[in-house]
Parts: C-alpha cells; sequence; structure tokens
C-alpha cells in the first residue's frame, strides 16, 4: 500500500475544512509514521485527529477523546492507528508502560500534546501545529514540519 502525495492548505475556514484536511493527510499515512499533534488547548488537536481516524474506517466509528484512557486504538483501512492524549503524563516511563515505543514501529500514531514525548519523540516525524484565529472562531491556521526525509516525497505543499 503506497501513500499517495498530499498538499496541505495553510488556513482552514470552518470544522469541515479541518476535517477535510485531515482526511487528506490519512491517504497517505502508513504504519510506523508519527503525526504529532501541537496547539493550545482547543485549537482542534482532537477533531483533527478524529476525523482523519474515521477517514480510514471502513465504517466510522466513535471516536472519543483519549483525555482520560491516554490511548485509543483502531483498526483502519491503512492499518492500526493509535490516538494518544499524553496531557495528563508525568514522564516518559508513563509513555513506555504504554507501549507507545513500540507503536511507532506498528502503528500510525497521533500524538496530542508531543511535548510530553521530550527525548522519546521519534526522528522521523510530522508536526501539525494547529492555531485558532483570534478574530474567526472556526478557522485554524496550520504549520506543518517534518522531522525526516520520508515526508518529503509524500507531502507536495508544506505549509509555512
Amino acid at each position: 500500500m503506497s501513500p499517495d502525495p498530499v498538499s496541505l492548505p495553510p488556513t482552514l475556514p470552518s470544522p469541515d475544512a479541518t476535517a477535510d484536511c485531515a482526511a487528506a493527510l490519512g491517504r497517505c499515512l502508513t504504519p510506523g509514521d508519527v503525526v504529532l499533534l501541537d496547539g493550545p488547548v482547543g485549537a482542534g488537536k482532537s477533531h483533527f485527529a478524529r476525523a482523519l481516524i474515521q477517514s480510514l474506517q471502513d465504517e466510522p466509528e466513535d471516536v472519543p477523546s483519549p483525555t482520560f484512557t491516554l490511548v485509543q486504538s483502531y483498526d483502519t483501512v491503512r492499518g492500526p492507528v493509535w490516538h494518544c492524549d499524553l496531557y495528563r503524563m508525568s514522564g516518559p516511563d508513563e509513555l513506555i508502560e504504554l507501549g507507545l515505543l513500540e507503536a511507532f514501529d506498528d502503528a500510525i500514531c497521533l500524538i496530542e500534546w508531543p511535548d510530553r514525548l521530550g527525548d522519546l519523540a521519534p526522528a522521523d516525524a510530522l508536526c501539525i501545529t494547529l492555531t485558532p484565529d483570534p478574530d474567526l472562531p472556526d478557522c485554524r491556521h496550520l504549520r506543518i514540519s517534518a522531522s525526516g526525509d520520508s515526508w518529503t516525497s509524500r507531502l507536495t505543499g508544506l505549509a509555512a
């Protein structure tokens, strides 16, 4: 299953546009990919992850935020997906106990609050930063950065 190239817009004017962007990214992901979802509370990280996961399911199901469970896993057409919310994590030992490091190799991992990873963050990850627009409540600004060469061939239009 070879990933398709994708171009992501720098401005997402609505929740539907955010969901469409997430689905476009989902089409280029494969197991072993790590997507770090960064941004303040209310930036749309969970909405982005939920839309991405649902776009990869044969029958879209409820995708709750893993704020309290820490991790939710899903079987999808592109392989297993782990959705992690690390907000309540206090240190790297807890991440190891979750099995997250193994998931980095075997699953598509969507990580909210990636700063909690510290030195455990994978070298080859895609960072999506969502920032709410102060003047337009439904609008989000998207910034993308990749920390590995594998993303260059798949992401044809990285937002600045």
